[in-house]
């Protein structure tokens, strides 16, 4: 399942995640994974979870993001939970809609059984109504 968490810079949002990812690790058998624009919070996670730079794997669009995804996906069995901190920034999509990457990040999760915890520096107002299903916080 995808989970929105929705709210404009500042509001809390990595703080938010860093803290269910930490919680997180304590209770699952598998594994978590957290997606990020920069290494800055590697001291602030659990040693159990595997943090990636997105910057460092090139990536340029929202599609090489999905497939960038999909590939984490593919070569953990285990994983259960992933987290993306800045979202529109490693996805690439600041200023777009979000709406389809959403659905096949969503399909993505269903199909491999992989939550998802996505930061998105919007307000809750302005996540697009088909998604607002998906929001679980807003701060």
């Amino acid at each position: 399942m995808v989970h929105l968490i929705t709210g404009n810079k500042g509001k809390g949002k990595t703080k938010w995640i860093l803290d269910k990812a930490n919680t997180e690790v304590k209770a699952i058998l598998g594994s978590i994974c957290y997606l990020d624009k920069s290494p800055q919070h590697m001291y602030e996670l659990n040693n159990r979870i595997r943090l990636i730079n997105v910057p460092d794997y090139m990536i340029e669009n929202s599609d090489q993001f999905l497939g960038f995804v999909s590939g984490i996906i593919s070569q953990d069995h285990d994983l259960e939970q992933m987290y993306f901190d800045s979202f529109l920034k490693v996805a690439h999509l600041e200023g777009t809609d979000i709406t389809e990457p959403i659905r096949k990040l969503q399909a993505i999760s269903e199909k491999f059984h992989v939550n998802m915890f996505i930061s998105v520096s919007l307000d809750e107002h302005e996540i697009p109504d088909e998604l607002k299903e998906y929001i679980s916080v807003a701060l």
